[in-house]
């Protein structure tokens, strides 16, 4: 249990830094999230050529397992564009606090679609959550006209917002039979390819960028894609929902915290920032602590 916590742990920090990253590029927002991908799925590659187990079965997936991918990847493309574009246009405080509040999202879904249990304390966490979203995203927009938030940044890290949690939803049917590392190099590999065609459709450069923004997307992908996601999924096979759902709300408050101490970003967050993100990460503990999370295949 110690190391799952730890890994637990090493996860929450990493994803802590991905807005830190983002924002000392000079790249695009969508080339950001091209490469991040890339680079994320080219360091998975040395794992499926050493292991014989993930390479049978990769190649023994089901049809319909691999068009469900192609989906949930598809969608990943869709969460990055929208969050690191929202990035660029708000606060790290409100864009990660707003995308994070995607167990909001999953939960009424998860009610309605898988039939999973909804408890009373589960569905006041929800209406606290969206209280606390309509006091930051208008509070900011209203009576904070000056400073980095604004409305459309705002909407950009909802939108990214469901785009996550239609992720996880997806990914926690499918994690109940494929494994991490099979699950992540495909999903992460369609996901590269949806943002390599938009790229190219929205004319974002995919070539020459500066050596800087290579290597800080390069570190991202180790850190908070290999360290970050990928790590988390793998805990979530050996850690009770309670505490994955408390540690959870660690990405806001780090991401925040390391916003406002570094120095070349050095982001205050506005007062509704602060009291409007505190309701919806109270509103978000109480909305997944008690939800059943299902049984999920670990053999990474």
């Amino acid at each position: 249990m110690q190391k799952h916590a730890l890994g637990l742990l090493i996860s929450i920090i990493a994803v802590s830094f991905a807005s830190i990253f983002i924002l000392s590029c000079q790249a695009p927002p969508l080339s950001i999230a091209f490469y991040r991908l890339f680079f994320t799925t080219i360091l998975l590659v040395p794992l499926l050529l050493l292991r014989k187990k993930t390479r049978h079965e990769l190649r023994t997936l089901p049809k319909t397992t691999v068009l469900i991918m192609i989906v949930i990847g598809i969608i990943l493309a869709a969460h990055f564009a929208l969050w690191i574009s929202s990035l660029k246009m708000t606060s790290v405080a409100s864009s990660v606090i707003l995308v994070t509040a995607h167990p909001v999202l999953v939960a009424p879904v998860s009610f309605y679609f898988l039939k999973e249990k909804l408890s009373l304390i589960n569905a006041l966490g929800i209406a606290i959550s969206l209280g606390g979203v309509g006091l930051l995203v208008i509070g900011n927009y209203g009576f904070a006209a000056f400073g980095l938030d604004t409305l459309e940044g705002n909407i950009l890290a909802l939108l990214g917002g469901i785009a996550a949690g239609l992720y996880i939803l997806g990914g926690r049917t499918l994690r109940k039979t494929v494994s991490t590392i099979t699950y992540a190099f495909v999903v992460y590999a369609v996901g590269t390819i949806v943002l390599f065609i938009m790229c190219l459709t929205l004319q974002a450069p995919v070539y020459n960028l500066g050596m800087s923004d290579y290597a800080i997307i390069l570190l991202m992908a180790v850190v908070s894609g290999i360290f970050g996601h990928t790590l988390y999924n793998w805990s979530l096979g050996y850690i009770r929902a309670s505490i994955m759902s408390v540690a959870l709300l660690g990405e806001p408050i780090g991401s925040s915290l390391l916003a406002y101490v570094i120095p070349w970003i050095h982001q205050e967050p506005s007062f509704y920032t602060i009291i409007g993100g505190g309701i919806i990460l109270i509103g978000i503990y109480l909305t997944a602590r008690s939800m059943k999370e299902p049984e999920i295949l670990e053999n990474v």
